[in-house]
């Protein structure tokens, strides 16, 4: 016979500044919440002494730890598999760490980890827009881009746990350099970073028009004030947005092809644009899809609330963590 599930889950996402943590009830309700500064730890134990002190405390003021099922864990280079956040770029702590076996250890509680993305996916199956749908692709549009994909109700890892890196599909042969070493992908274009590179091209080859965005210095210039300016009519912000959003459907395009997803979620920061993005996508999309896939996906905004997402969707993972 099955163990009976307990009520409650801890859910914990590490960003490169801040890492929130939370328990959460089986209805996706946030019981309680708390941060520590992910930069302010640059040893490990001192970080883990740190957040495990800090879920302990919020655990024992609101239910106790024999109400906790498990801890999930979001964070960048996060693999699944082996429970280890490998070589993550924005975290104090370099190579790999062992991170779900050190803190399970601590806490007596199973945990499990998967990166931001993946976790905003799982998220979103069991408590968003996405409930009942067995395939889908989340996209989170952020200082990066990151994609989780679900395919017959299940996330697609890959062999060794790093699948869905569709951020870092090149949608520009030798384009914008990225991060990750290559040249032209898609996150160089449509995250919010890449919005803000566009409005500088934009602004400089349009120089004889003007623009709301020529009263900030250019190098200060954010997807926030490209946001701004296209609500208030600027032709440059708004195509700035129609170029995005075209880039964004022709990938998303690409994309269904391969997993014939229901729908695409959009999550983050840029998709809080409406229809400024939402319009040039759905159109580049549906150009690019062949016969069989047109007018049959969805995309949808996610129904996860943005101060509780990232607690809730790395939460989803502790219901089955072992």
């Amino acid at each position: 016979m099955k163990n009976e599930m307990k009520p409650n889950v801890v859910g914990i996402d590490i960003g490169g500044t801040n890492t929130v943590f939370g328990i959460v009830d089986q209805k996706g309700t946030v019981l309680a919440s708390n941060s520590i500064k992910t930069q302010a730890y640059q040893e490990l134990d001192n970080y883990m002494n740190a957040l495990c002190d800090g879920i302990a405390k919020l655990v024992a003021d609101t239910c106790g730890m024999d109400k906790i099922q498990g801890i999930g864990v979001g964070a960048p280079n996060a693999n699944f598999y082996t429970g280890n956040i490998e070589h993550a770029p924005n975290l104090p702590w370099k190579g790999i760490v062992p991170f779900a076996k050190m803190m399970s250890e601590k806490l007596g509680v199973p945990v499990a980890l998967t990166n931001d993305a993946n976790a905003a996916a799982i998220g979103e199956m069991k408590y968003g827009v996405a409930q009942g749908m067995k395939d889908f692709i989340m996209i989170t549009l952020g200082t990066g881009v990151g994609s989780g994909v679900i395919a017959n109700g299940q996330l697609i890892y890959g062999h060794d746990g790093f699948a869905g890196e569709l951020g870092h599909v090149i949608v520009e042969r030798n384009g914008r350099p990225c991060g990750c070493g290559n040249k032209g992908c898609l996150e160089t274009y449509t995250s919010a970073t890449g919005v803000a590179r566009t409005a500088r091209e934009f602004l400089e080859k349009r120089a004889n028009e003007d623009s709301l965005l020529r009263k900030i210095p250019a190098d200060q210039i954010t997807s926030k004030d490209v946001f701004d300016a296209a609500k208030a009519g600027d032709a440059i912000a708004k195509d700035i947005f129609a170029f995005t959003g075209e880039v964004l459907g022709a990938a998303l395009a690409d994309f269904i092809k391969f997993s014939s997803p229901e729908a695409i979620v959009l999550f983050g920061g840029l998709a809080k644009s409406g229809d400024l993005l939402l319009v040039p996508l759905k159109k580049a999309m549906e150009d690019n899809l062949m016969p069989i896939f047109k007018n049959k996906v969805k995309v949808l905004f996610s129904g996860m609330k943005d101060a509780d997402a990232a607690v809730l969707g790395a939460s989803a993972l502790g219901w089955d963590a072992k």
